[in-house]
């Protein structure tokens, strides 16, 4: 398949062929403005295809955009109870529960702070309990507990036979360690499936230290070869 947005402007993408299985989860990479966000939104039928198509995608996506639109004239609980009568859905609450979004039912989407207003966009992509999940940037923005919960989520779709496209420029998919990754460059997109079996030496690890100690700790773990993927107060 291949995209571009008007007649005479370059390809964003051209001649990309990949597909995703049951219970997989693909993390897209590639620098900004290279066609990741392009790629998502025809991955959850946001766009379709200037050329080609894309077959066999299921009923059920739930896609989470990078920016969540909420200039719409509705209260949380509102939105997400149209949501889920759009999809023919339960009650809405756990997921609000879960998310943390109790304390904002009866709050506007417009009076939202970008943090509180990505986890409605996380809930409303959930309530469908989606085959596919599709992610743009879903940790951007999200407070710590919203963050540590993503992963989770993205086991959960695919223990149930689900699949998660996600995209992350932060480093957060290292706690997905067998995802299949796609490099989005030059129009391209390079599928390349990680290691089942991760040695020692790749396998993520979470270093809790005393307050203040932090910045020594840094230093000490890169002067022993380690990289820091993220730092946490």
């Amino acid at each position: 398949m291949s995209f571009r947005y008007g007649r005479r402007t370059a390809w964003v993408l051209s001649e990309v062929t990949v597909d995703i299985g049951d219970g997989e989860v693909v993390v897209v990479r590639g620098r900004n403005g290279a066609g990741k966000s392009t790629l998502l939104q025809m991955m959850a039928g946001v766009l379709q295809p200037t050329r080609g198509r894309i077959l066999d995608r299921p009923s059920r996506v739930g896609w989470v955009p990078e920016r969540f639109p909420a200039e719409q004239p509705f209260t949380v609980s509102g939105y997400l109870a149209a949501m889920a009568a759009l999809h023919g859905a339960g009650s809405p609450a756990p997921w609000i529960d879960r998310l943390g979004l109790a304390p904002f039912r009866t709050v506007k989407l417009a009076e939202l702070s970008k943090g509180t207003a990505q986890k409605v966009g996380l809930a409303q992509a959930l309530i469908c309990r989606p085959q596919l999940l599709v992610l743009d940037e879903p940790w951007e923005g999200l407070d710590a507990a919203a963050r540590d919960l993503v992963p989770d989520i993205v086991a959960e779709i695919v223990a149930a036979g689900g699949s998660v496209i996600v995209s992350d420029h932060r480093g957060d998919t290292a706690r997905l360690p067998e995802a299949t990754e796609w490099t989005v460059d030059g129009a391209r997109v390079t599928p390349e499936r990680a290691e089942k079996a991760r040695t020692g030496a790749d396998t993520p690890w979470l270093i809790e230290v005393a307050a203040g100690d932090g910045p020594a700790a840094v230093a000490a773990l890169r002067a022993a070869g380690h990289e820091i993927i993220r730092v946490r107060a």
